[in-house]
């Protein structure tokens, strides 16, 4: 099984970032997947979406081919959200409008995480749930996790860390991606069921 993460913040050096690559090396560590794909959109960004998408444009097509096809790869996904200004980022929403019903992300189990560097990170759990799912079909597990305090968690030196916020977190955090893994199993059976096409209804309602 393949699990991939996206790293909505288009900051460098980004706190999403930084737990982006703390659930990977977590979900390597665990033996909890056979391989990861980490994508962030820091320093990649992808164009804003245009017709040129659905038509297969050269210079759509170029770009995202690749990204297509690794996104196919994968069997399940963490999505790494900052809240910027009670949203979320612009780049993260573009990405997924550039996946309107084509079946990259469909009938695949997501973990929303949520990044804050105070007290915040509930309206990007709130955002993504309502707005990103419609076409692209990705199915967000009931749970999540918010991580507030950003910078006192999840960091390489243990001595950075506020022992108790990042104890409690970490442990959550791999909670919720043994689930995921249990979710990206099963969800597997269901895209073999050949009941989910979107051939004939491509767009949700």
């Amino acid at each position: 099984m393949k699990i991939g993460i996206i790293s909505g913040s288009h900051r460098a050096d980004s706190q999403s970032a930084k737990i982006a690559g703390w659930i990977e090396q977590s979900l390597s560590d665990r033996g909890l997947c056979d391989e990861t794909w980490l994508y962030s959109l820091a320093g990649n960004p992808l164009p804003f979406w245009d017709e040129g998408v659905f038509e297969g444009s050269d210079g759509w097509e170029a770009l995202m081919g690749p990204l297509r096809d690794a996104l196919n790869s994968c069997d399940a996904f963490v999505v790494v959200s900052p809240e910027w200004h009670g949203m979320v980022p612009a780049a993260l929403k573009n990405f997924f409008l550039l996946w309107p019903g084509s079946g990259e992300l469909a009938h695949k189990p997501a973990l929303l995480v949520a990044v804050s560097a105070s007290q915040n990170g509930a309206y990007p759990i709130a955002e993504l749930r309502m707005s990103s799912y419609k076409n692209s079909r990705i199915c967000y597990l009931p749970e999540h996790l918010i991580v507030r305090k950003a910078a006192q968690c999840f960091n390489a030196d243990p001595a950075e860390n506020d022992p108790e916020h990042h104890e409690y977190l970490a442990g959550r955090m791999v909670y919720c991606l043994e689930m995921l893994r249990e979710y990206g199993l099963a969800f597997q059976q269901i895209r073999a069921s050949g009941k989910v096409s979107l051939e004939h209804y491509p767009n949700g309602m």
